[in-house]
């Protein structure tokens, strides 16, 4: 005779607990933990990732120098007093310029030329008057990165380009471009955004051509002393 065998009781499960065997809900906790790995290690990426580019932030910040800036426009021969300069951290890349711990050595001598509030102080801003001879001038043009050579100081001999404008209705240029050799007279950058002023020193006919070209349109080329 055959019989059925019996269900099991609470005591029985008790039992079988008690001698090592698991409960079969708990079976399939295994593949779970295992399926929730690959999201750990994700997480882990994601942290050191974010830690990465932290570290890179800072030290982009931490690279930035304090440097003298004017608080307000000054003219021409204008003498320097506390209230006309202020301090300013930039990143300092090629460009003429006065740590803020040399502002003993500035204060009471007259500046070279006329300039707006921003302008990043420099040496070759800062002393007797630039005025150009007879049949000369200074023109003042406000250039972006990419437009002038890195490098670029007071003295150096360069060409004035204007690039010919493009057509609105094709990616044709619109006449010729025009140059003109010119001596940089000063280069001052502004800690407001990333355009420099590049002062420069031509003839009297091409300084008037130059100031009266779109800002976008002109570039300057280093050339040898013979201006060739």
């Amino acid at each position: 005779m055959v019989t059925a065998p019996a269900p099991r009781t609470a005591g029985a499960e008790r039992g079988a607990r008690r001698a090592g065997a698991a409960p079969a809900a708990r079976l399939t906790g295994g593949p779970r933990r295992r399926r929730r790995l690959p999201y750990l290690l994700l997480g882990v990426v994601l942290v050191i990732g974010c830690a990465a580019a932290g570290l890179l932030a800072g030290a982009r910040v931490g690279s930035r120098t304090a440097v003298l800036v004017l608080a307000r426009p000054v003219t021409v021969g204008h003498v320097l007093s506390a209230a006309d300069v202020r301090e300013a951290r930039i990143s300092v890349s090629g460009v003429d310029t006065i740590p803020s711990g040399s502002k003993d050595s500035v204060l009471g001598k007259p500046v070279a030329y006329s300039l707006p509030a921003g302008t990043v102080l420099s040496w070759a801003a800062v002393g007797a008057a630039q005025v150009p001879p007879p049949g000369e001038a200074i023109a003042a043009v406000a250039l972006k990165a990419g437009q002038f050579p890195t490098g670029l100081s007071a003295g150096s001999r360069v060409s004035v380009v204007v690039a010919p404008a493009s057509s609105a209705v094709s990616t044709a240029s619109a006449g010729a471009a025009r140059s003109w050799p010119a001596t940089v007279i000063a280069v001052a950058a502004q800690d407001t955004d990333q355009t420099t002023v590049v002062s420069v020193q031509l003839a009297e006919a091409d300084a008037r051509a130059l100031a009266a070209s779109p800002a976008g349109q002109i570039g300057i080329v280093t050339v040898n002393g013979t201006g060739q």
